[in-house]
């Protein structure tokens, strides 16, 4: 005897980039959170310490909601129009994420970034179609960005500038989503919130809202503890041009981490926790157990897995013990 299957009828035929849009706006964010057991071995049982797994986007990296944010708000204005180009400087990850985005959508997409970027990060970005401008390695992001505005400026007909640095929507972006993310799968309970400063949209909209949600919450922020590092995406603020999106009043603590601690966190993070991530979030890391060792008492400290390693495949720090 067969079944009857019910014939529904059909409202609406998708477009093919109806559903890019649809599966960008679903699969971007909702990441993991999980709890730190084997780096975090030393610390007593009522201190915990939570990774924001930032890695598992569809781009790679924690930049995915910023940049899709950006791209959306530049929709919805009106700045962003199919024949325009975007346009921005990157140190890597939120360039990958505007290529993602630009091809599933359908823009061309070009980006200033320094030349001493990974070589993994350009053939991603090259592999999405985006072409590159590759800017003084000695000055990072800053001549990037400079090169990225004359270009905005000088042909405005052609080029969406998201401006990534100084763009509201970035650091809205984790505020209305990272941060309650955060507050849910911690039931509540976070006490502290470490993230690296790079545009800063991480920190400041996830710490914003963190602290709306507990007055009582503690904000560390952390950067290279000096102007030549190899912490890629990350800010020497003290000799690098502060993004404008910046708040330093949301920091409670300000923390420098050596690119050699960073690295050494990146490698137990892959031998002890089975995490392939970069470099910048073992500094987050590191910065959250040197945390999480002062707390007298219990203790939730949450911080973000940036990116993934594998864009760092071809760096020396892997092999060492």
């Amino acid at each position: 005897m067969q079944t009857a299957v019910k014939k529904t009828k059909v409202t609406k035929a998708f477009r093919a980039d109806e559903i890019s849009k649809s599966f960008l706006e679903a699969a971007v964010g909702n990441t993991p959170l999980i709890r730190l057991r084997r780096v975090t071995s030393e610390l007593p049982d009522a201190v915990e310490v939570y990774a924001k797994t930032e890695h598992l986007n569809p781009g790679g990296s924690v930049k995915d909601r910023a940049a899709l944010a950006m791209i959306l708000a530049g929709e919805k204005s009106g700045e962003l129009t199919p024949e325009k180009t975007i346009l921005d400087a990157t140190s890597g990850n939120t360039g990958i994420a505007y290529a993602m985005i630009g091809a599933a959508r359908g823009y061309r997409v070009k980006l200033a970034l320094p030349k001493n970027a990974s070589s993994a990060r350009k053939r991603i970005l090259k592999l999405y179609g985006a072409e590159i401008i590759e800017t003084d390695p000695m000055s990072g992001t800053d001549a990037a960005q400079i090169i990225a505005r004359e270009l905005a400026e000088k042909f405005p007909d052609e080029y969406f500038y998201p401006d990534q640095y100084n763009n509201e929507a970035n650091w809205k972006a984790h505020f209305a989503t990272t941060a309650p993310e955060i507050w849910w799968q911690t039931q509540g309970r976070a006490t502290h919130f470490v993230a690296g400063l790079g545009t800063t949209g991480t920190f400041t909209g996830t710490a914003r809202r963190l602290k709306e949600f507990n007055p009582e919450l503690v904000a560390v922020s952390i950067q290279p503890e000096s102007p030549i590092h190899g912490l890629e995406g990350m800010k020497h603020l003290e000799t690098a041009i502060v993004p404008g999106i910046y708040d330093a009043k949301l920091a409670d603590q300000d923390v420098a981490i050596a690119t050699e601690e960073a690295q050494a966190m990146t490698r137990r993070l892959a031998r002890e926790e089975g995490l392939f991530v970069g470099p910048s979030s073992g500094a987050n890391v590191f910065a959250a157990i040197e945390l999480a060792k002062k707390i007298d008492g219990e203790g939730v400290v949450v911080t973000i897995l940036c990116d993934g390693g594998g864009k760092y495949l071809s760096e020396e720090f892997w092999h060492k013990s």
